[in-house]
């Protein structure tokens, strides 16, 4: 797997167990300009928290194989380098209580599954600007 940076393309990391649905996003971000890095499951996205650059975005599923993305979050936030990266929670559970606890453990964004291309899109864009 190539993890190194594209300077033309703010890369993505999106951790996301359902083949159809990284299918679908890596194609519509992929056509957005994204870079994508695709872990299909907790494990391997901690594996590349801890060796690829912090990405531009994180795109996280909470409902993962192996470790949670509720799991993942305070990891990624106590990590010097990746505090600062805008993580959206993309997932089917809209439950109230791990809304809230995505966004208290350090989450920016949380999305429910099934998801507006656009509006996801747009949620990127405003990210991306707010770090750049």
């Amino acid at each position: 797997m190539n993890t190194a940076p594209h300077p033309d393309k703010p890369t993505l990391l999106m951790a996301e167990d359902e083949e159809d649905t990284a299918s679908l996003l890596k194609f519509l971000l992929e056509r957005a300009g994204y870079r994508i890095v695709h872990a299909p499951d907790g494990l391997q996205a901690q594996q590349l928290i801890d060796t690829m650059a912090p990405p531009s975005l994180v795109l996280l599923d909470i409902m993962l194989p192996h470790m949670s993305g509720l799991q993942l979050l305070p990891y990624i936030r106590n990590k010097p380098d990746w505090q600062r990266v805008p993580i959206i929670m993309l997932t089917a559970d809209s439950s109230e209580h791990d809304i809230q606890q995505a966004l208290a453990t350090g989450a920016n964004d949380y999305m429910v599954k099934p998801f507006n291309p656009r509006e996801l899109t747009a949620r990127l864009s405003r990210f991306l600007k707010i770090a750049a």
